[in-house]
């Protein structure tokens, strides 16, 4: 081919386009490497992103590729009729204005959780960009070869082919990936093979995962050395980092949260962890999108205690109908219903925090925590059954209830100069949103509902964000519903208590949201955020 020539200019400029191409379609990508990051790295996620946003930014970048090529292939004309085909590249400038402006708006976006620069996504980065690069340079040399009309104008194809790229580029790195995690693993798995006095518990549930883990890391902390597992790290990759990076020598317990939306996940977990003793926090609807069915989801959960050994530990939340029939079926001789050594009365709340008695054995004890709501009771006396199997005094568990502090958007209360904000925008489960709702009612002054609704539920969801309008209805002054993902249901249910119109509000994304409760909010306003909507519904 003549294109490729060494004395041909286009050769060179073809180069140069591609490697900006590449660079450009990488920041582009933005918004597809962010799902497929919240996805897991699972392709399945991705693609139900794509469906449940019905083709939104697909839409986007096919749009964004037809104007560009309108306005190259109308400037290619243009200068054609005059004979001169170089000033035809003239109209490339039309692609990348629009390219650039396009990602300036992407990268302005509100973003509940940005897209993370973790090694992983940084390998995604660079095979994509020399992907496209390569893709790029190829059309441009056919093109040019065959099709001299259109020549670099072929590049405007690309942003349509953007969201099927990051998928196929992330496929062809699934074996390097697995390779790189089985060596983490491994590394993992060595250095807990050289802790053998290392006490290991899992924590795993459709809900109230992570809470419970730092409840129990608190109150194991007044006796023993405790590496618990950061944040929201509760996949395999995950663990691995804990393990590697944080786990210390001389730690005498490590806690992990274990994840899961596919059957299988939690067993992977535990073939890396092998967990000692365990809690199940409950079992739910949560994910019963990926699951398909509550069964699948008492399958998954019920391989933590599976894995555990004969002398094991199995802590299940009496409270909870999935966690008492894994109790039942749980063959461990050491498997505690919550509430069974433990006991409380006096459940008392306000602004402050919560008071309970707590009473094991013939000794109750006045306890007073941050925290907020009796599901937090709930999950205190999970962690408490443990702690004392383990050898924890009263006083030092008493001691460790006074120290808990709120998890960051769990039900989190915060006092402002006018007003008190619930923020539990973390929770998605419906047994959570019902808890927020009961907590909100038992606080002072006018009540405010900013929610989404409820994801990820799979058929039964537009029921129960139905029933979820019905509960806020019967709590909240003034509701305002965010996006437009659960509206109709949420206001359904909301229309079934003959709720107020004019007390219904709808904002189409949570900043929205903020700036229209400044239209109506007054002072001694309590707020409740609940289940900000994940960026994959945005």
């Amino acid at each position: 081919m003549q294109f490729f020539s060494l004395s041909n200019a286009n050769l060179y400029i073809a180069i140069v386009l591609s490697i900006v191409n590449g660079v450009l379609m990488c920041f582009a990508s933005y918004k597809f490497f962010q799902m497929i990051q919240l996805s897991g790295y699972r392709i399945k996620g991705y693609f139900i992103w794509i469906r449940d946003n019905k083709w939104k930014y697909v839409t986007r970048m096919v749009l964004l590729s037809l104007l560009s090529a309108f306005c190259v292939l109308t400037t290619n004309a243009l200068f054609n009729s005059y004979g001169n085909a170089m000033y035809s590249y003239i109209g490339l400038i039309f692609y990348f204005y629009f390219t650039i402006v396009f990602i300036i708006d992407l990268y302005r976006a509100p973003k509940k959780v940005p897209l993370k620069n973790t090694r992983r996504m940084n390998r995604l980065n660079v095979a994509m960009f020399l992907f496209v690069a390569l893709f790029s340079f190829f059309m441009i040399a056919i093109s040019t070869e065959y099709f001299g009309f259109i020549r670099f104008g072929i590049l405007c194809v690309l942003p349509a082919l953007v969201p099927f790229f990051v998928p196929l580029v992330h496929a062809i790195l699934i074996p390097l990936e697995i390779f790189i995690v089985t060596k983490y693993k491994l590394k993992a798995k060595h250095k807990l093979s050289n802790m053998p006095s290392l006490i290991k518990i899992g924590i795993t549930g459709s809900f109230g995962k992570t809470s419970t883990k730092y409840i129990l890391n608190t109150i194991l902390s007044q006796k023993y050395k405790v590496c618990m597992s950061p944040h929201s790290f509760n996949t395999l990759p995950g663990l691995c980092k804990v393990v590697n990076n944080y786990l210390e020598e001389n730690d005498e317990i490590l806690i992990t949260e274990m994840g899961a939306r596919n059957v299988g996940d939690i067993k992977k977990l535990c073939n890396l962890i092998s967990p000692m003793h365990g809690i199940i926090t409950g079992i739910g609807s949560q994910h019963l999108q990926y699951f398909k069915s509550i069964d699948n989801i008492l399958k998954t959960k019920n391989e933590l205690i599976a894995s555990l050994p004969k002398d094991g530990i199995a802590i299940f939340n009496s409270k909870n109908a999935g966690s008492k029939e894994l109790f039942e079926k749980c063959e461990l001789d050491n498997k505690i219903l919550s509430y069974t050594h433990v006991k409380v009365g006096g459940i008392s709340f306000d602004e402050n925090g919560t008071e309970f008695t707590l009473n094991i054995g013939e000794k109750s004890h006045l306890c007073r925590t941050k925290l907020l709501g009796e599901h937090n009771v709930d999950n205190i006396v999970l962690c408490v059954e443990l702690c004392l199997k383990l050898g924890l005094s009263i006083e030092q568990i008493v001691s460790g209830i006074a120290k808990l502090e709120p998890v960051p958007h769990r039900l989190e209360l915060i006092k402002t100069d006018t007003n008190l904000i619930l923020d539990d925008s973390y929770n998605a489960s419906v047994e959570g949103s019902g808890v927020a709702l009961d907590v909100l009612s038992q606080m002072k002054g006018r009540k405010v509902v900013v929610t989404p609704g409820l994801v990820e539920l799979g058929k039964m969801e537009y029921e129960e964000n139905c029933n979820l309008g019905r509960h806020i209805a019967r709590v909240a002054d003034k509701v305002v519903i965010v996006n437009d993902v659960n509206f109709k249901a949420i206001k359904e249910g909301l229309n079934i208590e003959n709720y107020n119109e004019e007390n219904i509000y709808q904002a189409p994304n949570l900043n929205s949201a903020q700036k229209l409760l400044g239209d109506f909010v007054t002072k001694g306003d309590c707020i409740l955020f609940m289940n900000d909507l994940p960026d994959n519904y945005v």
